[in-house]
């Protein structure tokens, strides 16, 4: 990789620097990010679901906040220097999915689930949404370096807030009601919480459903890594918004996302409250409905040429269909063993994050024309992935909690965590 050469022009008020780096040094750059990413998900998932994930997933968020703030200075020194920070964000934020599944392997009662799941879940799109045009103004104004400082501080006073209000379990919460944290532990029942040092690797990795959760994550994931970071750069080179306009209209697609998800969840707990449908039948429709029909309307996307209003309503509903999978294979790994749950997540995101490496690639390599034709190609493509993963979910997926994840456990180290947790009951 050689080092990238400085120049200083004008962007507003401000001197900034510009990098002439080309399509492939772009999707490289932005690929780096998950080849850190990838190697924390098993490890983070297999120590927060056994010692918590209070401390993982606000560490991993804390420690990736503070790398951002050096982002400028690392792309200063050159692509190498910015590929190895960004790799260490990724090291960093690794821990944070897993870490969060382990935290409502322990809070979510069963018939709460997707919708609590599917709310924190989608954060990532509501941030999306909110720091696209946000970021635009910000390059407008102040220059690209403010966006990582500006990104990079709000990271860090979030960690502040969540150290002080977040505890691992109902257990350890100082503020919970008696009659709150009785509930939850009750409705969890002891196949919940964290789990011993010894976990069933052998039959983890010979699931089936396990395995069509890997399948059905790396192509959902194919589709939106694609569109989170190469969409800025369609609307510009295909669509020619302005930088203004590209950062809002881009944060359309994520909006949706993220009321399709929290409304999924919503919908998915209501189904299985009034026990309309099994667990296995939500999942599978949320999960059909969260790959199909976006790759349906990325289809429709790939053929409406450059007329931009079509285009982005096109975007815009496909983005905001995917969220609805929030309430079905994103979850399921909680429905088929509550008590590994972020270890299983690990698993599976660890496979599911070679589309955030790949795909930024892929898609560099085939839009260096930078023509609609080639576009349609990478639309044509994701929808094509989407559509075997739906397949092998609906085949293979299930909501049922597999035997080796009941086969228990009172033996293992968690057995002094119900210790005490009986002890305190006892003496209340």
């Amino acid at each position: 990789m050689r080092r990238a050469r400085l120049c200083w022009p004008e962007w507003g008020r401000n001197q900034v620097p510009q990098y002439p780096w080309d399509s492939d040094t772009q999707g490289l750059l932005l690929a780096a990010f998950f080849s850190g990413y990838l190697f924390t998900q098993v490890p983070g998932g297999y120590l927060a679901g056994r010692l918590g994930g209070r401390y993982f997933l606000g560490g991993g968020v804390l420690g990736t906040a503070l790398l951002t703030l050096l982002t400028p200075s690392a792309a200063s020194l050159g692509v190498p220097w910015l590929f190895t920070l960004r790799a260490l964000e990724g090291f960093g934020e690794g821990v944070t999915y897993p870490a969060m599944m382990a935290l409502w392997a322990c809070w979510a009662p069963p018939l709460e689930r997707s919708r609590l799941v599917s709310l924190a879940g989608a954060g990532g799109n509501f941030g999306a949404f909110v720091a696209l045009p946000l970021t635009g103004a910000i390059c407008h104004s102040l220059g690209w370096p403010a966006v990582f400082y500006c990104c990079g501080g709000a990271g860090c006073v979030w960690a502040l807030f969540w150290f002080i209000l977040v505890s691992d379990d109902p257990r350890s919460h100082p503020r919970i009601s008696e009659r709150e944290r009785d509930y939850i532990i009750t409705s969890i029942g002891k196949q919940g919480g964290s789990h011993g040092w010894s976990v069933p690797v052998g039959s983890m990795l010979r699931s089936v459903p396990l395995w069509s959760i890997v399948v059905a994550q790396v192509c959902s994931n194919w589709t939106y890594y694609t569109l989170l970071t190469c969409l800025p750069t369609y609307m510009d080179n295909i669509l020619h918004f302005n930088i203004r306009e590209s950062g809002l209209l881009s944060a359309l697609p994520y909006l949706g996302g993220w009321f399709c998800s929290v409304l999924s969840g919503v919908v998915a707990d209501c189904l299985l409250e009034r026990k309309l449908l099994g667990v296995t039948a939500v999942r599978k429709i949320f999960t059909l409905t969260g790959l199909l029909l976006p790759g349906m309307f990325l289809v429709g996307e790939s053929f409406v040429g450059c007329a931009g209003g079509l285009a982005v309503l096109c975007l815009t509903v496909s983005s905001s269909l995917s969220g609805t999978s929030a309430a079905g294979v994103f979850i399921n790994q909680l429905d088929i063993a509550p008590r590994y749950a972020g270890m299983l997540l690990g698993i599976t995101n660890t496979f599911g994050t070679i589309p955030g490496i790949v795909a930024p690639i892929v898609v560099g390599h085939l839009t260096k024309q930078r023509t609609m034709a080639e576009w349609r190609t990478v639309f044509c493509l994701s929808a094509a992935i989407s559509a075997v993963g739906a397949l092998v979910f609906t085949v293979f997926g299930t909501g049922e909690p597999q035997s080796w994840a009941l086969q228990d456990t009172e033996t293992d180290t968690r057995g002094d965590t119900e210790t005490d947790a009986k002890e305190e009951r006892r003496v209340r």
